[in-house]
């Protein structure tokens, strides 16, 4: 299991983008008789990124896949940056890097698969949730204890969040 990143890493975060399937929930899709698409967020993870944007954190979605579902979610949690259909990730990191002037060393992706691994490799702290599948969590440099769709991202938010209230404290 690898250690959380410093205080000083963590405190640096101004903007944290992450996946959605396999992410913020547990990666399972269900579908009813009628096609519709059914998904189950924690909303403990919901919270986290609410105080992750009160705190002044630019949060952001970037998923392969599309659906009315997500842009729901994030309207509830106020992500205003919701990037679907996204084949290239690294492509929309880079521009959300670049529209918001934030510095790869003090941007986060979230990622669960191998499609997230280009956007991990651009920035200064890739995480992955604890049932990503190993290549993922080799390149990580940390892995929730918590498994997607149940917790990880709340773990990751309160991590980011005690970091900066630390900080603000010793100044």
């Amino acid at each position: 299991m690898k250690r959380p990143p410093s205080r000083s890493r963590l405190a640096a975060v101004r903007l944290v983008a992450m996946d959605v399937d396999g992410v913020l929930t547990d990666g399972g899709i269900w579908y009813t008789d009628r096609g519709e698409e059914l998904k189950r967020f924690d909303v403990r993870d919901g919270q986290g990124l609410v105080l992750l944007r009160e705190a002044g954190v630019i949060t952001a979605i970037v998923t392969r896949r599309r659906s009315e579902i997500v842009e729901r979610r994030a309207r509830e949690l106020g992500v205003a940056d919701v990037h679907q259909d996204a084949a290239d990730k690294a492509a929309v990191v880079t521009e959300l890097l670049k529209r918001h002037g934030v510095q790869p060393a003090d941007a986060c992706y979230v990622g669960d698969d191998v499609g997230d691994l280009p956007a991990m490799a651009l920035i200064g702290l890739p995480v992955a949730v604890a049932d990503a599948v190993p290549e993922v969590r080799r390149v990580a440099a940390y892995v929730t204890r918590a498994r997607a769709g149940f917790g990880a991202i709340r773990e990751l938010c309160d991590l980011i969040l005690s970091a900066k209230r630390n900080s603000r404290r010793r100044r």
